[in-house]
């Protein structure tokens, strides 16, 4: 359940025999001829489509994250790494005020994994929570399944477009787009990044059909769903 879609005397009486809850993360960043919101629209979702069968609430997606080497493409916004570990420290204090003692953070973003290293040093003070960090697109059940599907698969390409992810009337480059060269990316300024990637897709596909989109999404659902029910 969306704690958008509770008040606070339903979750107090939820805490009275469950204390997990689902929190997401993710991105406002480009991604080519998808929406800007790509990594905020499918970690919110996934976390919602997981959690809905079993009745664990899930938070509002946290909308920004770190991603510096997009900044000279308009619409990113990124933030400090101190300023988003601040932000993730206060989300989850929260969450522990509240009552919750088990979270999973499902993380869209890969530029936000610093919050991983964060949460495992946060737990050493807080021996009471537990906390797991998921970067759902790439857990092992769903990136095999991404793999069988098209290795040549990456950021903005065919395997982040997905029917919520699309605008109305922007239609998608036909063919592969050539692997980048990420060498030279994991050095380049926020000007030659843009360069590099052009468009914004590394490499592949920039669409499959959707029947294949979609058994990925249902893959990437019920491992994430195995994560909320058990190993706590």
């Amino acid at each position: 359940m969306r704690i958008a879609e509770t008040n606070w005397m339903q979750v107090e009486e939820y805490l009275r025999h469950d204390d997990r809850c689902v929190l997401p993360i993710g991105s406002t960043e480009q991604h080519a001829y998808l929406s800007l919101c790509v990594d905020l629209i499918l970690s919110e979702r996934v976390s919602a489509d997981a959690a809905q069968p079993l009745g664990v609430p899930v938070f509002p997606v946290v909308p920004y994250g770190i991603t510096p080497y997009f900044a000279d493409f308009p619409g990113t916004v990124s933030l400090r790494v101190g300023t988003y570990i601040a932000l993730i420290e206060d989300i989850l204090e929260s969450l522990r005020q509240s009552g919750f003692r088990r979270v999973l953070v499902v993380n869209g973003h890969g530029g936000n994994n610093p919050a991983q290293g964060f949460i495992s040093e946060w737990m050493g003070r807080r021996r009471d929570m537990r906390v797991r960090f998921h970067n759902w697109w790439n857990a092992p059940k769903t990136w095999a399944h991404v793999q069988r599907i098209d290795p040549a698969a990456s950021h903005a390409s065919w395997m982040e477009n997905f029917p919520w992810t699309r605008l109305p009337g922007v239609k998608m480059p036909t063919g592969a787009k050539p692997v980048v060269d990420y060498a030279k990316l994991q050095m380049a300024n926020p000007a030659q990044v843009r360069e590099l990637v052009g468009d914004g897709n590394y490499h592949g596909l920039y669409e499959r059909p959707d029947h294949e989109v979609l058994a990925l999404w249902e893959t990437a659902v019920q491992e994430t769903r195995s994560l909320i029910e058990g190993g706590w």
